[in-house]
């Protein structure tokens, strides 16, 4: 049996520190619990027009700002709690991502109370199962595609902000909706392994 250090990993995550570590435990795994949910939707947010690193730098700074991501407590929020996050140190300066966030809470709760719950609203779209695009399998990758459109125009449509079909994707590869690691990696072999995955030609 290959040692860790040996095992084939996607190349976007070797850097041998956050992308790595985020990508052997996290990256991919489908996702069914609605707080980590919530944080992985936050996180994106946060995320546009910076790097990925950055968010796994201040992924604490954001937990402690919208209180491990209770989407409860963060619906709740105000302009003075929006103020007083702007003020934390070292979080992103954003008034429009805080504040979306914010507004995205609301309509999490929304679609809870719509779904029972928001995994079961978003894992509808693929019938539960965790999709493998073949034409990733033969190379030739795309940053957004059919389903990333339509979740991110419905998203959109129930209030949600900064959620455009590039994150969105980001967001269902990371959430596991889709498995996008490499054929080659050890985490795609792992998480096929685990079943529930169908194989589908690419929506584009």
């Amino acid at each position: 049996m290959a040692s860790e250090e040996n095992l084939y990993k996607c190349r976007w995550c070797r850097d041998g520190g956050l992308n790595e570590a985020y990508h052997d435990a996290e990256w991919g795994v489908p996702l069914w619990d609605d707080r980590r949910q919530f944080e992985f939707i936050s996180l994106e947010v946060m995320q546009c027009g910076l790097s990925w690193t950055l968010m796994l730098k201040k992924r604490e700074i954001f937990r402690k700002c919208f209180v491990d991501f209770d989407y409860d407590r963060v619906a709740s929020f105000t302009e003075a709690d929006v103020d007083r996050i702007l003020q934390t140190e070292g979080m992103i300066r954003s008034r429009r991502k805080v504040e979306a966030i914010v507004g995205n809470a609301r309509a999490f709760q929304q679609i809870r109370r719509e779904f029972g719950s928001f995994s079961a609203y978003l894992w509808a779209y693929t019938g539960g199962r965790s999709v493998v695009y073949l034409r990733h399998q033969r190379g030739e990758w795309r940053d957004r595609n059919g389903l990333s459109d339509a979740v991110s125009r419905d998203l959109k449509h129930r209030g949600f902000k900064f959620l455009g079909s590039v994150t969105v994707y980001a967001y269902l590869q990371a959430a596991g909706i889709v498995n996008d690691h490499e054929p080659e990696c050890f985490r795609y072999q792992e998480l096929c392994r685990l079943g529930n995955v169908r194989f589908e030609e690419e929506e584009i």
